[in-house]
């Protein structure tokens, strides 16, 4: 194998999260997130697959000083592959995590071999209506009340349906807030200062691939949530038809999180564009890591 690593000497050494056995399947978090907020895809996927969840520079465990930009979780992302000898792999990513799917496929179109985009968009738009005051509290008190005693349906119901979970999800269920006391909750308080500055900087810059996308020649599939606030459904379609070969399913009354509200549709949509599409983990130039 040849040596790349010569120009990645200031590539964070990611901490991540491996299951499971066979083709490799690498799955970036969104912001807020960790590798850990990634186990409704990681769990079900690594009883056939290897998963590899990193977490990205600045989140989770993956400490790092300093400013940083975008581009740096691509190099990131590009040196964790050669250090597990990855040669081809699938990639799901989720939010952010699905801009930087687009963003690899782009970049390393050989080693590539499909991309699963949730709730993601190449031009990212929201439909998020301002934050009040009021917001906040009750966003504080549900999420506190929910990390303490999770699922608890009083607190769902008196502060959860009116803090910004509203606009997060659409099913108010003890199954989504589940997923937000153990995985949501620490992955926000993890997410450093430089994170969030980078993110807002490529936002605020007018991120927009639209125009590269016909060039990803692998198989994509993008889901969505109807009632998404924050990467609207119209953006994530708009990314879906820019894209060669790609399948598009969107799922009703849920938002950001819809795969936290409808875990076991999302799965279960997800095998089935698996089996319809053997080549994306066929046999290849695959390293065992």
């Amino acid at each position: 194998m040849s040596d790349r690593h010569s120009y990645t000497t200031n590539a964070a050494n990611l901490n991540i999260y491996i299951q499971g056995q066979g083709f490799p399947i690498l799955a970036l978090h969104g912001h807020p997130g960790s590798g850990r907020s990634l186990s409704v895809f990681t769990n079900h996927l690594s009883k056939r697959y290897k998963t590899f969840a990193p977490d990205l520079r600045g989140y989770g465990k993956s400490r790092w000083n300093g400013k940083f930009d975008m581009n740096d979780h691509l190099s990131d992302l590009e040196v964790l592959l050669d250090r597990f000898e990855i040669e081809k792999c699938l990639v799901l990513g989720w939010s952010l995590g699905g801009i930087l799917a687009m963003e690899l496929a782009l970049r390393l179109p050989k080693r590539i071999t499909g991309l699963i985009l949730v709730a993601t968009a190449a031009k990212p738009r929201g439909s998020h209506p301002p934050i009040t005051w009021q917001d906040n509290l009750y966003t504080g008190v549900a999420a506190l009340l929910n990390y303490i005693k999770p699922s608890w349906q009083w607190n769902i119901e008196t502060f959860g349906k009116r803090s910004l979970f509203r606009y997060l999800i659409q099913q108010h269920t003890s199954t989504s807030y589940s997923y937000i006391a153990t995985e949501a909750v620490p992955a926000y308080l993890q997410t450093s200062p430089a994170a969030t500055r980078a993110l807002y900087s490529a936002i605020q810059a007018g991120y927009d691939r639209l125009i590269d996308l016909p060039q990803i020649q692998c198989p994509s599939l993008v889901l969505a949530g109807v009632q998404d606030r924050h990467i609207t459904v119209d953006s994530s379609l708009e990314t879906a038809r820019h894209l060669n070969n790609c399948q598009w399913q969107s799922y009703p009354n849920t938002a950001h999180l819809f795969p936290w509200e409808v875990p076991q549709l999302v799965l279960s949509d997800i095998d089935r564009w698996l089996e319809e599409h053997p080549q994306i983990i066929g046999r290849g130039d695959i390293g065992t890591g």
